[in-house]
């Protein structure tokens, strides 16, 4: 049963109440389209001493993605005290009695957007620039002294590419309504090319790409997004995900739509401390391909099989797919154009 805009603020403000010991209104709600492993909703709050705005993600009956979403809010909780800028993580409500589906609340981010292509070039490269600071922050913590072993395993660092190829090959395995034979070649070539060892056990984001972080074009980036693919592993993971084609179909040449590929690399170095291996750089790129398909197949599954319905599970499940096996045909063709070679040139 879909919930009307009316009786998820009804429903949220019997929820804040008991929560805040106060009397709560909601004096505006509005649903953000375009996420797919979440229904968004921003709302403005008011209580007695304050404004605030608010931002309630709810689980759908079903998601491009299966995710978690208690490790997405402790991701946040352990994240927001750093120097990585995320929303402020407030309240998980799992009990469905509210909203029929679990649930969480963050601190809104005002007045910030996501949409790099209304960014000038000036903008682009102080955006950029941040984008890759950012990741390669994160690359170089500690994810123990930041508490993530409490709610994630920690990966010897020769099981890091091993763990994640086995996790997203079940995945297509498992989702596949047809054959997929790029992507069968593609895994033939992950597993007889095995990557060195991780240089260290990073915290990896996931899904770090343009459009899952917030900024303001003038001051930067103000909140990093979309937690709920979060593990340990190597942290070449994140940084070839952030650089795959896929977010930079109509301009090959500027990673993220952001920066040349080479020069968003060389500030994650910078950044991270670590040195970028070309060979397990390449094994990791083509890994990249092979978890967007995974995520592409399991949308299809989900529109044709699943509960839910929504028109984005199957244009992603047919264009993205596509898209990827395009990526990776240019990967691994011999006749390849290297049309997407970017920071391997």
């Amino acid at each position: 049963m879909t919930l009307s805009l009316e009786e998820v603020a009804e429903n949220t403000t019997d929820f804040l109440t008991k929560k805040w010991a106060t009397e709560v209104k909601i004096t505006s709600i509005e649903q953000i389209f375009g996420g797919a492993s979440r229904e968004t909703y921003r709302l403005s709050v008011r209580t007695d001493d304050r404004v605030q705005n608010l931002i309630l993600r709810r689980d759908p009956p079903t998601s491009l993605i299966d995710t978690e979403r208690e490790l997405e809010f402790s991701a946040y909780e352990a994240i927001y005290p750093t120097d990585i800028p995320v929303p402020e993580p407030l309240f998980l409500e799992n009990d469905p009695a509210y909203l029929q589906q679990p649930f969480s609340i963050m601190v809104a981010i005002d007045g910030a957007i996501t949409d790099a292509s209304l960014l000038n070039e000036n903008q682009k490269k102080v955006i950029g620039r941040q984008k890759w600071q950012l990741l390669g922050k994160l690359a170089a913590k500690d994810p123990v002294e930041l508490g993530f072993h409490r709610f994630l395993e920690v990966p010897e660092v020769g099981q890091c590419a091993a763990r994640e190829l086995a996790y997203w090959e079940k995945i297509i395995l498992d989702d596949e309504i047809h054959p997929q034979p790029i992507a069968q070649a593609a895994l033939r070539w992950l597993k007889a090319n095995k990557p060195a060892p991780a240089q260290k056990v990073s915290i990896v984001h996931g899904d770090y790409r343009t459009g899952n972080f917030l900024f303001v074009p003038d001051e930067g980036i103000k909140g990093v997004l979309d937690w709920e693919m979060c593990h340990l592993g190597d942290p070449l993971e994140d940084l070839a995900w952030s650089l795959d084609p896929l977010w930079n179909w109509d301009d090959p040449e500027h990673a993220g739509l952001l920066l040349p590929h080479r020069e968003a690399v060389d500030i994650w170095e910078e950044t991270s401390g670590l040195k970028v291996d070309m060979e397990a750089f390449r094994w990791w790129r083509i890994f990249a391909s092979i978890k967007g398909i995974a995520i592409w197949i399991s949308s299809s599954e989900n529109f044709q099989n699943g509960a839910g319905k929504d028109s984005i599970l199957a244009m992603a499940g047919w264009a993205m797919t596509d898209r990827q096996n395009r990526i990776l045909l240019d990967y691994l063709s011999p006749h390849s154009a290297n049309r997407f070679a970017g920071a391997m040139a």
